[in-house]
């Protein structure tokens, strides 16, 4: 797929690892619209079309593809993160983690895939797909069936649209620690080195432009999720 002149949807795209894709979209010459829900400054800031969704709204998901002009690519950016345990975990908390992280790209991508003859779609995980994280249960469980849900897209709707996935290791140091203190945190890297924001977005360039390539998950991570739980 060329970039050039494509109408593309980034959710989460103001800020963090979202940005840093509708950056490098736009650099390819895409007309990106950045979907917001709490950054409305942020993403007026990076791209004259912005569109707002509480993807926590199954209402609002509804009409997303729609209001963003009916893209050709969309990347299933935006998710939240909490850490619960399975025995600390309650019914809202999970079906809140779901509905964000699960419930509303599957929704977006049979939206996008009902207006869009061909196209492409690019789901974000999480290099723990790969491991038992006991941490984070439901955020693991919810990113564990959207790389599922990737390869079921990839067969339901090839030949005219691809679905892939990236898997970022740990970016980003969490807001408000230090790039220090996000290497300790890290744990065992392969690699010895922290993925950088640039990298992912390169590895969802290279899995937009790579015709041939369905229903794939591309590891950002230094080599971690080869360590499973060992890290």
């Amino acid at each position: 797929m060329n970039l050039s002149g494509r109408r593309a949807l980034v959710t989460g795209g103001a800020v963090r690892i979202g940005r840093v894709v509708v950056e490098a979209l736009q650099a390819q010459g895409a007309e990106v619209v950045v979907h917001y829900c709490n950054s409305k400054a942020a993403a007026e800031q990076l791209s004259p079309h912005t569109v707002y969704a509480d993807l926590e709204n199954p209402d609002e998901c509804a009409t997303l593809v729609e209001r963003a002009g009916n893209p050709e690519i969309l990347i299933n950016n935006a998710s939240i993160f909490t850490k619960d345990s399975l025995a600390a975990s309650t019914p809202e908390r999970v079906r809140r983690e779901f509905q964000i992280n699960l419930f509303a790209p599957v929704q977006l991508t049979r939206a996008f895939a009902a207006h869009a003859a061909e196209g492409a779609v690019v789901n974000l995980l999480d290099r723990r797909v790969r491991c038992h994280d006991t941490s984070c249960v439901p955020y693991l469980l919810s990113k564990k069936s959207l790389e599922e849900f990737t390869r079921l897209a990839a067969l339901e709707y090839a030949p005219g649209i691809r679905v892939n996935a990236v898997a970022p290791g740990p970016g980003l140091p969490p807001p408000g620690s230090s790039a220090g203190s996000a290497r300790e945190l890290a744990g065992c890297i392969p690699l010895e080195e922290l993925p950088t924001p640039v990298q992912i977005a390169q590895a969802v360039l290279f899995l937009l432009q790579a015709d041939a390539i369905t229903g794939q998950t591309l590891f950002v991570d230094g080599g971690q999720h080869l360590l499973g739980n060992g890290v």
